[in-house]
């Protein structure tokens, strides 16, 4: 009787989004048979009728039967530091840590609890985390200046995110520099509608612009990225707003929207080029935040190989890429190669499954 082979359902939710790909594993190499995508999901409705269509096309693709293993991306994992198979442990770290990423963990929650309707226990889940990618962090670089005593009861150290895509970046580099990943220095910046920059030596993350939630680092869509503290106090007294209204504001309406009222990244790059003055604000912000942290992780590193561009803004049109890179030429080496990789954290959900559940008999 011929060996069947394994096929691997990787599965991407977010708030107003799934993305999928089924893979075949060849000989431990992975191969590409499935792709599905639906996005302008209304988050108040839920995925239901979303994953209802994408069971569909599955049916359709006689591959249900065929799907051996399922890996969900998971934004925020707090102590879990590798991906895992989940159990209701799993499941139970996923719900805490939601409250610190609102926008991703609910959601990825309905899709594991989805694809268990579906399979049963007949096929095993694993969990891809985000913040898995920085369990490399020096302790120095993880832990904010607060008394331990907090830090410690309330985990409140830099946990990062978007380590899936940063992860797809460093090897995706390494093979075009044709280098092993061990041997090299990199800047990988993701840029989309959340934004986030990861300091790599030698195949680990030393820094990452994001920090206990994914409000911190760069300016983004809608988050606002660093701010003064204070400004939250004095929101507070002055504007009499509560907690729940300032984190609105901060998460929702803060960003490129409240600087120029775009949410769109395409909508804010037309108002830019018919030289409406919040627009243009807004845009020179956003790049200076990026050269910003791209010099200060340059210096950290002792310069770099290369500047690693990726993420729907990242890595599509060029404009963004060629507005910041004129601004590190001053402080790169001559040497450092500027690259845009097109994010397939897919792929990267596959591999990780590929070895934490499916290798070996596990």
């Amino acid at each position: 009787m011929p060996h069947q082979a394994n096929y691997i359902l990787a599965l991407n939710v977010g708030s107003t989004s799934i993305k999928s790909r089924v893979f075949r594993v060849e000989k431990d190499q992975l191969k590409e048979v499935f792709a599905w995508s639906q996005g302008g999901i209304d988050p108040r409705k839920g995925h239901r009728k979303a994953f209802g269509e994408l069971h569909a096309a599955l049916e359709k693709e006689k591959l249900m039967e065929k799907i051996t293993a399922v890996g969900h991306r998971v934004v925020h994992g707090g102590p879990l530091k590798k991906s895992v198979r989940i159990g209701k442990k799993e499941i139970t770290v996923i719900k805490k840590f939601s409250e610190l990423a609102p926008l991703h963990n609910p959601y990825n929650l309905e899709g594991i609890k989805e694809v268990q309707s579906w399979f049963g226990k007949k096929v095993r889940q694993v969990a891809v985390f985000d913040t898995a990618f920085y369990a490399t962090l020096p302790r120095f670089a993880s832990i904010y200046a607060i008394p331990l005593k907090y830090t410690r009861k309330y985990n409140l150290y830099r946990f990062g995110f978007h380590g899936i895509s940063h992860n797809y970046s460093m090897l995706e580099a390494s093979r075009r520099l044709k280098k092993p990943a061990g041997k090299l220095k990199l800047i990988t910046v993701h840029l989309g509608g959340g934004s986030s920059i990861t300091a790599i030596r030698h195949g680990a993350a030393v820094d990452t612009s994001m920090g206990f939630t994914p409000l911190e680092g760069l300016v983004m869509g809608t988050r606002s990225g660093d701010i003064d503290p204070g400004i939250i106090f004095f929101l507070g007294k002055k504007a009499r707003l509560g907690l729940r209204q300032i984190e609105d504001i901060l998460v929702n309406q803060s960003g490129i929207h409240g600087l120029s009222g775009s949410k769109d990244f395409l909508e804010l790059l037309g108002k830019v080029r018919k030289n409406n003055p919040q627009a243009k604000l807004a845009y020179q912000i956003f790049v200076y935040r990026i050269q910003k942290y791209i010099g200060a992780y340059a210096a950290i590193l002792g310069g770099c190989d290369a500047v690693v561009f990726t993420g729907a803004v990242g890595a599509g049109d060029e404009i963004t890429k060629n507005k910041v890179v004129p601004g590190l030429r001053s402080f790169l080496l001559k040497k450092t190669k500027i690259l845009s990789v097109k994010s397939n954290e897919e792929k990267m959900i596959a591999r990780e499954v590929l070895i934490t559940a499916l290798k070996n008999g596990k």
